[in-house]
């Protein structure tokens, strides 16, 4: 009987410490808890007060409440008495490995985080990178989608974006036509100069300041070049090239400016056959 009586008071102890010690692991988790969603609101508050990107900010936030609860976590358990060392040591190399097999991922991901944060272009802008062009419908954190001028949808990864030169062609307000016109060597340079120029000034859509640049910038093969440089809005930049393009060969015809194509000229040598 006393033996019986002597075994049960250790066991009752161990059981009553090993009680207080998950009273103790379940405060730890709540209290944790609770800290980890503070400091996330709190850290959410400060990079939007910071004016960091949305999309960043709950990615940033997440993480920093993940690694919150995983200390909380390993905090938990070690209260319970139980070795939290080889546990830290699978966490960080199950981390290893994940990270290793999703190296494209994480590559995507940096040049996502790049692009937030460095803002090369946003939703709404015309651009030129990775070897395509189109709209920006979206800037995501592994992904950016284009929409090609002909309404074709395009998914780019990241890094693939961030891998050569952006072109931005939305970025200012305003955009220069950059045009080539040819006329023939034996007609008046200053009519057809004149000419163009008037055609330039009766469209309402191109700026007057600054003012379009007509001038002779080549004397080619066949025909005498000028460049046509009118400044428009970036919204009107096509339609002010095609609608020149369709004129100044409307005007040219009816004002007897040639615009010649190559020619070439073959000579023919009559060798005596004597």
């Amino acid at each position: 009987m006393m033996e019986e009586q002597s075994t049960a008071g250790p066991m009752m102890e161990s059981i009553a410490n090993f009680g207080l010690k998950v009273v103790a692991a379940i405060i730890i988790l709540i209290v944790g808890l609770w800290v980890a969603k503070k400091v996330k609101a709190l850290f959410a508050a400060a990079l939007i007060k910071k004016e960091v990107d949305a999309t960043l900010i709950g990615f940033f936030s997440s993480m920093l409440y993940g690694a919150i609860v995983v200390f909380v976590a390993i905090a938990a358990i070690g209260k319970l008495g139980i070795e939290t060392t080889s546990f830290a040591a699978v966490v960080a190399a199950a981390g290893l490995a994940i990270g290793l097999a999703l190296q494209g991922s994480l590559s995507n991901f940096a040049a996502g985080v790049l692009l937030i944060l460095f803002k090369p272009f946003k939703a709404g802008n015309f651009i030129k990178a990775g070897g395509e062009m189109g709209v920006v419908v979206e800037v995501g954190l592994l992904m950016t989608e284009l929409k090609t001028p002909d309404n074709v949808k395009i998914i780019m990864p990241n890094s693939a974006v961030m891998s050569g030169s952006i072109t931005n062609l939305s970025a200012h307000p305003t955009r220069r036509i950059d045009m080539v016109v040819g006329v023939g060597y034996g007609d008046d340079l200053n009519k057809a100069k004149q000419l163009m120029l008037d055609l330039l000034e009766a469209d309402a859509r191109v700026l007057k300041d600054p003012a379009p640049q007509i001038e002779v910038a080549n004397l080619g093969d066949s025909s005498v070049d000028f460049v046509v440089r009118p400044w428009v809005n970036a919204a009107d930049y096509w339609g002010v090239k095609f609608d020149f393009t369709k004129a100044v060969k409307e005007k040219f015809d009816a004002e007897g400016i040639s615009i010649p194509y190559p020619q070439q000229q073959v000579h023919m040598l009559q060798v005596d056959a004597s």
